[in-house]
C-alpha cells in the first residue's frame, strides 16, 4: 500500500480536485493511505472548505486575503488553521511533506513552486509556467533539496515514463502529441470571429478555461515544447509536435536506433496524475481502460503553423534563449485571459505574443537577478506590461 504525506497547490482546481478525488478512490480501494498536510485554492472557498473537513490538513489557504474570514467561518470547529494571501501559499508549500502537487495555474504558481523545490519532497509539476520561467534552475533546485520532479502534464508525463534518463544519449528526438484543439478544421476566416465559449469547449479534455484556450492556439503545445527541452535536456531542433485528434498516444521517445516507444491511454488528466502519486509505484484506481479495436483507427497529421503561429513563436523562444520563455509566457497569459475578457479577438492572441516578443527580445530585455525565481518574476511583470500596452491598441471595441 501507498502511503504519502501530500500537500496540494490549486486544490479547487481541475489537477487539484482530480488529485483529491484520486487519493479518495485509493483509500477507499485498499491501495493507498493519504494525509494532505496543507492545501491552497482561489475564490472557490465553499469547495476549499469541503476539501479541508475531509483531509483534515494543518493548514488551508485562500489566494485572496478578502476571504479569510469567510474561509475561517467555513472551518469553524475543525482544528484546521486557516490562511490567505501569496505569502501564506508559500509558507504553506515550504511544510515537510512527501509530495507536493504544484497545480496553481500560471505565473502565480511560480513562487510556490519555487518554495517546494527546496524542501527535498517530490514536486508534482502541473504549473508548466514554473519550468518556463525557472527552467534548469528550478530543476537543480529539487535535485541539491534532495528531491525528485515528476511531471503531470500528459505529455511529459508519457515522456517522462518512457525516457532512459540514466543513457539519454540513446534518444533521438522527442514527439509531442497534440489534439488538435476545437479548431483544428477551422478556417482561419472562420477563426478570425470564435467566441471564449467556443475556445474552451475542447473535443477531449476536461480542463479550466484559460489552458483549453492554449489549446485552442496551441500555445499550449509550444509551452510544452519549451518545457521537455528543460525536463530532459534536449535542443529544440529535436522536439517535434504531431497532431493526434484521438489524443490516445500522449507522447513519444524515439530512440537513436529507430525504435520509438509511445505511452497510451483515454483522455484523462488522473492517469498522469496517478503516476507522479504513486511513483515509482503504480497507484490502482477505476481508471477508464483503453480499447483499441473499439476505437479503430488512430490518425496523426502535422500542425498548420499559418492558422497557429503560437507554437513556432514557441519554438523561436525557445532557439532564442535567456529571458524569451518568460517573455512568451508572460504575453500569452495576458492575451488569453483578454479574450476569456472579450478584450481581444482569437487570432490577435497570437499577435500580441509576437509583438512583446519583438519589442523585449529586440532590446535585450533579460533578467540579471542572482535568483532565478525573482529574476522570472521581475521578467513576467515586464513583459506583462508590454503586452498590456499591445493589447489595448488591438483591444476589441466596447
Amino acid at each position: 500500500m501507498i502511503r504519502r504525506r501530500v500537500t496540494v497547490l490549486g486544490a479547487t482546481g481541475s489537477v487539484g480536485t482530480s488529485t483529491l478525488d484520486l487519493m479518495d478512490q485509493a483509500e477507499q480501494g485498499g491501495t493507498g493511505a493519504f494525509e494532505v498536510v496543507a492545501l491552497s485554492g482561489g475564490a472557490n472557498i465553499t469547495r476549499l472548505a469541503e476539501q479541508a473537513r475531509r483531509w483534515r490538513p494543518s493548514v488551508a489557504v485562500t489566494a485572496d486575503p478578502a476571504r479569510l474570514d469567510e474561509l475561517r467561518d467555513a472551518l469553524a470547529g475543525t482544528g484546521v488553521e486557516a490562511a490567505a494571501g501569496e505569502s501564506a501559499i508559500v509558507e504553506a508549500a515550504s511544510r515537510p511533506t512527501d509530495l507536493v502537487m504544484a497545480a496553481i495555474v500560471g505565473a502565480a504558481g511560480l513562487k510556490s513552486a519555487w518554495a517546494a523545490a527546496a524542501t527535498g519532497a517530490t514536486l508534482a509539476l502541473a504549473n508548466k509556467e514554473s519550468l518556463v520561467c525557472c527552467g534548469s534552475a528550478l530543476i537543480q533546485r529539487v535535485r541539491t533539496a534532495g528531491g525528485t520532479l515528476i511531471p503531470v502534464d500528459s505529455e511529459h508525463s508519457a515522456i517522462f515514463q518512457v525516457f532512459p534518463e540514466a543513457a539519454p544519449e540513446r534518444v533521438a528526438r522527442l514527439i509531442l502529441t497534440a489534439s488538435g484543439g476545437p479548431f483544428r478544421r477551422t478556417s482561419l476566416e472562420a477563426m478570425a470571429g470564435m467566441t471564449p465559449e467556443q475556445a474552451v469547449a475542447h473535443p477531449n479534455w476536461s480542463m479550466g478555461a484559460k489552458i483549453s484556450v492554449d489549446s485552442a492556439t496551441m500555445a499550449n503545445k509550444g509551452l510544452e515544447m519549451i518545457e521537455a527541452a528543460y525536463l530532459f535536456g534536449m535542443p529544440a531542433d529535436r522536439i517535434d509536435v504531431v497532431v493526434h485528434p484521438e489524443s490516445v498516444i500522449h507522447s513519444m521517445v524515439e530512440y537513436v536506433d529507430g525504435s520509438t516507444l509511445a505511452q497510451m491511454g483515454p483522455p484523462d488528466m488522473k492517469t498522469p496524475i496517478a503516476c507522479a502519486l504513486a511513483w515509482p509505484d503504480r497507484l490502482s484506481w477505476p481508471a477508464p481502460r483503453l480499447d483499441l479495436a473499439a476505437m479503430g483507427q488512430l490518425t496523426f497529421e502535422a500542425p498548420d503553423p499559418v492558422r497557429f503561429p503560437a507554437l513556432r513563436l514557441a519554438r523561436e523562444a525557445l532557439e532564442a534563449g535567456g529571458g524569451a520563455p518568460t517573455i512568451f509566457n508572460a504575453a500569452n497569459e495576458v492575451a488569453a485571459l483578454a479574450f476569456l475578457d472579450r478584450r481581444l479577438a482569437f487570432l490577435n492572441i497570437a499577435a500580441v505574443i509576437a509583438e512583446t516578443l519583438e519589442r523585449m527580445v529586440k532590446t535585450g530585455a533579460d533578467s540579471d537577478f542572482d535568483d532565478a525565481c525573482a529574476g522570472a518574476l521581475a521578467l513576467d511583470a515586464r513583459a506583462r506590461r508590454v503586452a498590456i500596452e499591445i493589447v489595448g491598441d488591438l483591444a476589441l471595441a466596447a
